[in-house]
């Protein structure tokens, strides 16, 4: 790891980034950070090189702040046209027109366009769909008295919940958990797979596309169409690349949100016994600040995507120059003690809770109302159906996937007694 700061004999060194052991428990690391180097710059194992920003005020400014461009041409390096920013595949399969991707205000229209399908009403008219999924796959392994959370369940239910809202008729749903699959394993596939699958989705949602125009839906790739013959101008590529990314956005995450939730709460006993005692209640206020915690806690986003200082500028006072990428650590931020009381302690009734997990600003996440209630659903139902599950692994043997952004278990394997027909 290429480190700027100057050792201070007097202070510990700085700890090692982006190893297996680091990817186990970063929250060491980034408590050092945090206090001792708050905007550091530091080679990623791609071998480009970064600020991370780890302090919450700095990383609220950030998030926010215009001159931090998410489009990479202001790059300073090439290392963009080698993929190695972004996200894997997107460039070749000429899917880089999405909002993760674009300023205003190219951002502000495509962002009104695709907002209408994240209405507090329109989630709300679909969580009974979400409710039948998440019985359906504790259906699947409800009998059998053990689960891989993570392959069974975590991944599965925000997939065909995505492509329920994208319009992806049910026969075609089962390709795109294959292609999700190879996206989400990254280095884990064969090589090249990533690229693959990507192209592969795209060719299929431009397919998809076209075969909508003839007859529209209730489902949100035929109001970008609408949106798009109503004069608002969205090419077939923007809309491809807005299908895209909202799977793409809206899938890991979730999946990562729901695995490290449970986990979490699988080594918090009390806690968890709380949320069950609440639920069997038949109370839900504790629910819904309990994924608000899980969230900040240990949440499914590790590292905000990609920004690029367009001009000079400082960050937390360091001097970031222009096209000096700028990774915000939301992790390490969602743990400051400066902003958040005993912030390694869990306490799922935590209040005053302005965690950064779903970011801020205009890039604020546009799925957080779909996220909350695929999470809200599947921890009330994981801990109602299967009232005594418990972890079927050592924690120290369980595995992290390898990624700069997300952060979530590549499995969770638990234990329960078997539901009876």
């Amino acid at each position: 790891m290429h480190d700027s700061v100057t050792p201070d004999p007097g202070i510990p060194a700085a700890p090692e980034l982006f190893t297996w052991q680091f990817a186990t428990d970063p929250y060491p690391a980034y408590a050092w950070l945090r206090e001792h180097s708050p905007v550091h710059r530091t080679t990623l194992p791609s071998g480009v090189e970064a600020w991370l920003v780890t302090r919450y005020a700095d990383a609220k400014q950030a998030l926010a702040d215009a001159r931090l461009s998410k489009n990479p041409v202001h790059h300073s390096e090439h290392a963009h046209a080698k993929g190695k920013v972004g996200i894997p595949g997107e460039r070749s399969a000429d899917l880089m027109t999405h909002l993760l991707n674009i300023d205003p205000p190219d951002h502000t229209r495509l962002r009104r366009l695709v907002s209408k399908a994240f209405t507090p009403r329109r989630v709300a008219g679909f969580a009974p769909r979400v409710q039948e999924l998440t019985d359906r796959l504790i259906d699947g392994f409800a009998a059998k008295g053990e689960a891989d959370l993570i392959h069974e369940f975590a991944f599965p239910l925000p997939i065909y919940a995505i492509c329920d809202l994208l319009g992806v008729p049910a026969e075609d749903q089962d390709d795109f958990r294959d292609w999700a699959g190879m996206m989400i394993r990254h280095g884990g596939g064969p090589r090249g797979g990533v690229a693959r699958s990507v192209k592969k989705m795209r060719a299929y949602l431009l397919e998809l596309i076209h075969r909508k125009r003839s007859e529209l839906g209730d489902d949100l790739i035929s109001g970008l169409i609408r949106a798009s013959d109503h004069g608002e101008h969205l090419t077939e590529n923007e809309a491809a690349a807005m299908a895209f990314i909202l799977l793409f956005a809206g899938f890991e995450t979730t999946v990562n949100l729901i695995g490290n939730g449970t986990y979490t709460l699988l080594r918090h006993p009390e806690q968890r016994r709380r949320l069950q005692d609440s639920l069997a209640r038949g109370e839900h206020e504790l629910l819904g600040t309990a994924v608000e915690e899980l969230l900040r806690y240990d949440g499914p986003v590790e590292l905000a995507t990609w920004r690029f200082a367009t001009e000079p500028l400082t960050v937390g006072g360091q001097s970031v120059a222009t096209g000096d990428p700028v990774l915000v650590v939301l992790a390490a931020a969602d743990r400051d003690p400066a902003r958040f009381s005993d912030p390694d302690a869990l306490d799922l009734s935590r209040r005053d809770n302005q965690h950064l997990g779903y970011g801020h600003g205009i890039h604020y996440c546009l799925g957080a109302p779909l996220a909350r209630l695929e999470a809200q659903a599947a921890l009330a139902t994981l801990l109602t159906r299967l009232p005594d599950l418990q972890l079927a692994a050592d924690p120290a043997e369980l595995r992290w996937r390898g990624g700069l952004i997300m952060r979530g278990l590549r499995t969770l394997p638990v234990a329960f007694t078997p539901e009876s027909n």
